[in-house]
């Protein structure tokens, strides 16, 4: 528990006291709840497990299941609407925000197997965001506010969206910051491929005489300018 309460010390931009961590930190309340119910579970006391698990949700708002996996040093931050479910693997130095879901995807054929996600070292999961399913969250990845993710995202590579779209970093680029945000790069690129699939439409739409709407004003413009660099480019020839 210690060990904890330092890791969230250094994790945490407000830089809480040991005390503050302590008696104020739900996120750290939850850890504690859950290692009593799931040693409960353990001993095939399940009903006494799930009270226990229970009584956690009603003190800290947040709720892991009895069976559910966890590593060390885990950092729930805010916490509130947190929920894991009871085949998560979650390993060591796993960052997770407030209303995040650890959950499964209600397959009829998955009630008797492996039916919610493992997050691997270091990940981060952004505030919000739905993690479901039996995949794989790879180390170091991350997972952006309210993205829904349904597959693996792979190791150092952040996911964002609805549904999550999976973008990795140069080899260059830096560490993810809170709330699982991509990097300035990440979504450089993200950018540009967007706004390359905006110029192709409105080409397309003026192909085919079709109306240009306001949405597509400024890829319009765009893809006007591109044309007009590719007649020069004829003339020129």
């Amino acid at each position: 528990m210690f060990e904890t309460i330092k890791s969230i010390q250094q994790r945490d931009p407000a830089k809480p006291t040991f005390l503050e961590v302590f008696f104020a930190y739900n996120g750290f309340h939850a850890i504690v709840w859950h290692k009593i119910s799931n040693f409960f579970w353990r001993l095939n006391l399940h009903a006494l497990a799930r009270f226990t698990a229970n009584i956690g949700r009603i003190f800290t708002a947040i709720e892991i299941h009895p069976e559910a996996t966890i590593g060390k040093r885990l950092f729930i931050d805010h916490g509130t609407g947190v929920v894991i479910g009871q085949t998560a693997i979650i390993k060591d130095d796993v960052t997770i925000y407030h209303g995040v879901t650890l959950g499964g995807v209600g397959r009829a054929s998955d009630k008797c197997s492996k039916r919610h996600p493992t997050l691997e070292d270091g990940a981060m999961v952004g505030s919000g965001a739905q993690v479901l399913g039996n995949i794989t969250i790879g180390k170091k990845a991350r997972i952006g506010s309210n993205s829904v993710v349904t597959n693996d995202v792979p190791d150092g590579c952040t996911a964002i969206g609805i549904p999550a779209r999976v973008i990795c970093k140069d080899k260059d680029g830096q560490g993810g910051g809170a709330y699982g945000l991509p990097s300035r790069k990440e979504l450089d690129s993200l950018s540009s491929t967007i706004d390359g699939l905006m110029i192709d439409v409105a080409r397309i739409k003026r192909a085919i005489n079709m109306e240009v709407g306001d949405y597509d004003s400024q890829a319009s413009g765009s893809a006007d300018a591109w044309n007009r660099g590719d007649d020069d480019k004829d003339a020129a020839e």
